[in-house]
């Protein structure tokens, strides 16, 4: 007999298997000798009021306790017809996978490295401070994810079956905890070699890989009026044919925006946010956080998540690492762009966040004709100013959240976690003056929230921009493009998705789309 029991649980009985069967016990009533598995389905960490693991657990009573079977259910795709992915990351990843179990053969096309190589490149761009246009920090095997963090939580549950994104995961080796966790995480780390082990999966049923690969031009064919998509062509002139093109190119890819805009193609612009990445000693978090628990050593690091609104303006925490390190994220060398990152066990003495403030047309009346590339020229222009204020080097400039927020320089900098150097700045006077101002209320206001959170000991590093895309690549009901038939534009690259799950949901739909078409 199995039983859901929903139980709250001090953080030694969530860590002890021999506490959680007592507390299972004493609140079931059975004797614990006749309980034969204790199966955690999910659990969330809440630390209102003392802290407590929520947990629905299921209780194996008379029964034995068989593991999930997490295997995909493909098919041999070999001599199946073809369908072209634009990107390899979660969006075309996922996009792939699914292809394989309707019957359609992938073929990606990906501008970067596949992981191995990508994690060179990321160590070479550290030591040397040069970019790799088309093997960093976004670009690449896995897209932006891949070597950024690895955080599976959305918000988006109507978009599809998010436990079977999770479940694809686990398959290819993430822990089967993924589907506990209400924030679930898996940690840069790890998540290379899963992301081969996909491509693993994906060529061994037919699946085709094409790196180093750079998408050029859409191949449309005309009949009348109407423009169908049949593949991609690459810079060196090879072609890429398939019954339908589905485009995953991430949000960095600004180079589809610019060919885009110059066919004549839709496009709009889309409000993005743009704000700064604060970094603050975690065991200050976690003292904020968890109010000095001597539970602590049971405790992961601790996370938070703020919002508030300043003249109109969303200010929100924004992919937030704890025990994490912040990293360059720049895809050429005359940008200055950060974001952050944590390995598995989060075990960085720092914990840094992006608070990013939102964009709008409104908010930038001066770039208003450049049509739908309004917003991503008006990133451009402030990434470009940061770097040259850092003299075009990949040197983040940092200042002292308090010093920020009052406007003046500091005579001094904390230490950091950036991988590589920091130079003060005074950012207040760098960044645009509408961001600056939400952003200098917003941190004041987050600390009525988290008592501590505005402090001297906090950094401000920048710019964090690459929040989400500041173009849409616009779609039908369909999830194919108005005017180019069989292309179905997808993942945060198209303005359609916020995240590696969001991502990976949004690539199987469009799959499930092309399965059903004429």
């Amino acid at each position: 007999m199995k039983t859901l029991l929903n139980i709250d649980l001090t953080p030694e009985e969530y860590v002890s298997p021999v506490l959680l069967l007592r507390r299972v016990a004493r609140q079931t009533g059975i004797a614990e000798g006749d309980i034969r598995h204790v199966e955690v389905l999910r659990r969330s960490l809440d630390s209102r009021r003392g802290i407590r693991y929520h947990a629905t657990v299921e209780v194996y009573v008379g029964e034995d306790f068989s593991p999930r079977d997490y295997s995909g259910n493909y098919k041999d795709c070999h001599n199946s017809p073809a369908v072209v992915i634009v990107g390899a990351g979660p969006a075309g990843l996922f996009a792939a996978l699914r292809a394989l179990e309707t019957g359609m053969r992938p073929i990606i096309i990906e501008r970067g490295e596949p992981v191995e190589q990508r994690r060179l490149d990321i160590a070479q761009l550290a030591r040397s401070g040069q970019v790799n246009p088309n093997s960093n920090w976004c670009f690449g095997e896995g897209g932006a994810g891949t070597y950024s963090d690895g955080k599976l939580y959305t918000r988006s549950t109507k978009r599809g079956n998010i436990d079977y994104v999770l479940h694809r995961f686990i398959e290819h080796g993430a822990d089967p905890s993924i589907t506990i966790d209400a924030h679930a995480h898996i940690g840069t780390d790890k998540l290379s070699g899963i992301i081969a082990n996909m491509r693993h999966t994906i060529e061994a049923y037919g699946g085709e890989y094409h790196f180093s690969t750079r998408m050029s031009d859409l191949i449309v064919e005309r009949q009348g009026a109407q423009q169908t998509v049949c593949g991609v062509r690459d810079t060196e002139g090879n072609e890429y044919r398939g019954k339908a093109v589905v485009l995953a190119t991430g949000h960095s890819a600004r180079d589809i925006y610019t060919l885009f805009a110059s066919n004549g193609w839709l496009l709009e612009a889309k409000p993005f946010a743009m704000g700064v990445r604060v970094e603050h000693p975690q065991s200050l978090i976690n003292e904020i956080q968890y109010h000095r628990s001597p539970s602590m050593q049971f405790l992961p690091p601790a996370a938070y998540s703020l919002t508030t609104q300043v003249d109109g303006h969303g200010v929100f925490s924004f992919c937030m690492c704890p025990g994490g390190v912040i990293v360059p994220a720049a895809t050429d060398s005359m940008q200055q762009v950060v974001n952050g990152m944590s390995n598995s066990k989060r075990n960085s003495p720092y914990a840094n966040s992006g608070i990013a403030v939102t964009v709008g047309l409104e908010d930038v009346p001066q770039y208003a004709n450049e049509g739908a590339l309004a917003l991503l020229h008006f990133q451009q222009d402030v990434e470009k100013r940061i770097s040259q204020a850092v003299d075009d080097t990949l040197s983040a400039p940092i200042q002292r959240l308090t010093d920020f927020c009052e406007g003046k320089s500091s005579q001094s900098n904390n230490k950091s976690n950036y991988l590589g150097i920091t130079v003060g700045r005074p950012l207040h006077e760098l960044l645009p003056s509408f961001v600056v101002r939400c952003l200098q209320q917003g941190l004041q206001l987050f600390d009525k929230k988290m008592h501590g959170f505005y402090t001297s000991q906090a950094s401000v590093l920048a710019v964090e921009s690459r929040t989400s895309s500041p173009v849409r690549i616009p779609r039908d009901e369909t999830m194919q493009h108005p005017q180019l038939r069989h292309l179905y534009p997808c993942g945060e690259g198209a303005g359609y998705a916020g995240g590696i799950v969001s991502s990976a949901l949004d690539g199987i739909n469009a799959i499930d789309k092309i399965s059903t078409m004429n």
